[in-house]
């Protein structure tokens, strides 16, 4: 994403890269709501491709990060698998 994308993302701004996320996540919930898989599979890749977007402005390793966070256990309850009462 970063060789594609990088420039293009810079000079779009950090604020408007992430109106593109809220977008696709709106353009996902529209193919959930239809229940169209393809539409779903290809909308899940673009707010990953937007997500990555993200990352490289913040100069955020987002394997790293997610790694961090989740690799362990839950980090609300602190349990693998976890057991939190949300849904």
């Amino acid at each position: 994403m970063k060789d594609l994308y990088l420039e293009k993302d810079f000079k779009r701004g950090k604020e408007k890269t992430m109106l593109k996320l809220i977008e696709e996540v709106g353009e996902l919930a529209e193919a959930i709501l239809l229940e169209d898989e393809e539409k779903v599979s290809e909308e899940m890749a673009d707010i990953i491709a937007w997500v990555f977007s993200i990352a490289n402005l913040y100069n955020i390793n987002l394997s790293d990060a997610f790694k961090e966070k989740y690799n362990q256990a839950c980090p609300k309850c602190n349990k693998k698998p976890c057991i939190c009462d949300s849904i």
